[in-house]
């Protein structure tokens, strides 16, 4: 397998065969036709041309935009159109979350091809060849990735919320870990990504962090999505993310980043400068254009 394996198959996505996204001039994402056709109904929140779908000029703000797309999204909800709506907004931008056009329920981001954030943090005790780094099994009920490994904590990145406070949220729900000690990650970088699911382009966003956890620290889920913590030497971290496919796929990203930025990845190794190179190559598919 390898580690450059596991970058190329999260950079899969491709445009070609999707129309662009376009709210107020910017394109935010990329739809499939068959899903665009669907957004026909709704004339009065969508304009949908042959190379491309935009919202509607009428709606001219933050309040607007995402009230249409909220109440499309019930629409299409009722009608088994978009499978699943969660409750949780998300930003709709073509650059930092903190300059959304507008908000979109968490679960139909991919059939926009909207670019999302998130959270990820490593938590780990020791160092050099006695580091131990904390690895969380995912809930067999999960709906996505059940019983794959996955970082101590990891998380989508919700509106609304600073990144301090999300991620000791996190921290909380997660790992059962204290507001103070949540408060020592240090954030270490951001990586991204560019895959193809079912629903639609996925660009997504992963701001990192690093926590060195005292040796008693034990982790607790309060919140039902992990099923088993544990603190698995970094060796055996290393051969499972090269060999294996046992994590959740965005977390051999955060973990080669790791192992990297923690010299267990030097530049003796073959693929040294693109497995650099293909943790960062920026936010594709979105960005400006002209109508």
């Amino acid at each position: 397998m390898g580690f450059m394996n596991k970058i190329l198959r999260l950079n899969d996505g491709d445009t070609s065969g999707y129309l662009p996204f376009v709210i107020a001039g910017r394109q935010v994402g990329n739809i499939r036709p068959a899903f665009a056709a669907l957004l026909r109904a709704f004339p009065e929140v969508f304009v949908v041309g042959e190379t491309w779908v935009s919202l509607h000029h009428d709606l001219h703000d933050f309040e607007s935009r995402s009230e249409a797309l909220a109440r499309v999204l019930r629409n299409l909800h009722r009608e088994g159109r978009v499978e699943t709506l969660l409750g949780e907004m998300y930003p709709v931008t073509d650059g930092r979350r903190e300059h959304a056009l507008c908000l979109i329920d968490r679960g139909a981001i991919g059939y926009f091809g909207i670019c999302a954030f998130g959270q990820h943090l490593n938590g780990y005790v020791g160092e050099g060849d006695d580091l131990r780094m904390w690895i969380a099994t995912r809930a067999r009920d999960r709906k996505l990735y059940p019983g794959k490994l996955d970082q101590l904590v990891a998380g989508g990145l919700p509106w609304g919320i600073s990144l301090a406070g999300n991620l000791a949220k996190e921290c909380h729900e997660e790992a059962g870990m204290s507001s103070e000690l949540a408060a020592r990650a240090r954030p270490v970088g951001a990586l991204s990504y560019f895959a193809e699911n079912p629903r639609g382009l996925k660009p997504d966003v992963l701001y990192c962090y690093d926590l060195a956890l005292p040796e008693d620290f034990r982790p607790v889920c309060t919140d039902g999505e992990v099923e088993t913590f544990e603190l698995m030497p970094i060796a055996e971290v290393i051969e499972r993310v090269r060999d294996s496919d046992d994590f959740k796929p965005n977390c051999d990203l955060v973990i080669i980043d790791f192992l990297i930025r923690h010299g267990y990845l030097g530049p003796e190794e073959s693929d040294y400068l693109a497995l650099q190179t293909g943790l960062h190559p920026g936010v594709r598919g979105i960005g400006a254009v002209c109508l």
